[in-house]
């Protein structure tokens, strides 16, 4: 596969881990735990850098692991940067920041940084062991997952530009966006996020890392059953009323067309 993968994929380990330390850091000094958001992107864009830094050369499948993670890291953080920018800390921290209290600044490190490091890191194993392989060439498994990137990648931007648009405008307060890709599915965003990793284990395992599964895997049951759709629907209703209504005409996860309300 890489040369002296272990060794890379350890030094990566190593790498991220220092990464999240110091973002902490700067969380104490601003008082924002949702830091930790804003690095998620750019985390795996910059894992897939190290990756290629620690070996001697980038096969094509390679070269094509690392532009789709780039592209989409950035794309990621850059949007989150700008969605938060001059908000207050995210309610999801602000609630483990009271429950807490004066103990949250020490134990943010391990259960929201470090945790998180960790996540990223073993989420990231299609990209660090995708790219140290030089086996063959592009194939029909390559393009398949390179298909699918896009229509992640597109589902992702698409829907996050069509909800900043929404609230961009005062009269949209406390509404629910229900065109669009939101007319399909109540998180376009999540589906495709699920989509570009999905995409990003078929190139892997077009090159032999097929046992690297558990990433896209991991990553399914977040998005569907845990901090996805689940954890950002858990109060939602509460907040807008117009959403129950929204539940029952409009697919949870994979886009369909919608239903009569019935």
């Amino acid at each position: 596969m890489g040369q002296n993968i272990i060794e890379i994929v350890a030094i990566n380990f190593g790498t991220v881990m220092v990464l999240m330390f110091l973002l902490w850091l700067l969380s104490i000094q601003c008082r924002d735990a949702s830091l930790v958001d804003l690095a998620w992107g750019a985390g795996f864009a910059i894992i897939s850098w190290m990756t290629v830094l620690q070996i001697t050369s980038v096969g094509p499948r390679g070269l094509l692991l690392l532009a789709l993670a780039t592209v989409w890291g950035l794309r990621l953080s850059v949007y989150l940067v700008y969605r938060n920018w001059g908000h207050q800390e995210d309610y999801r921290y602000r609630v483990m920041r009271e429950a807490r209290g004066e103990n949250f600044w020490w134990i943010s490190l391990v259960t929201v940084f470090m945790l998180q490091g960790v996540l990223m890191w073993f989420i990231s194993w299609p990209l660090q062991f995708g790219i140290s392989t030089r086996t063959g060439v592009i194939g029909p498994v390559d393009l398949a997952g390179l298909g699918l990137w896009i229509v992640g990648f597109t589902f992702e931007t698409l829907g996050d530009f069509q909800l900043a648009r929404f609230k961009a405008r005062p009269e949209n307060k406390g509404r629910v966006l229900t065109t669009g890709l939101w007319r399909y599915t109540r998180h376009p965003n999540y589906f495709g996020d699920f989509c570009v990793w999905w995409g990003f284990y078929l190139i892997a395992a077009a090159g032999g890392a097929w046992w690297t599964i558990g990433s896209p895997l991991l990553m399914s049951g977040f998005l569907m059953f845990v901090s996805g759709v689940k954890l950002l629907e858990s109060s939602i209703v509460d907040r807008r009323p117009e959403y129950s209504q929204y539940i029952k005409r409009t697919n949870a996860f994979f886009p369909g067309p919608p239903r009569s309300k019935g």
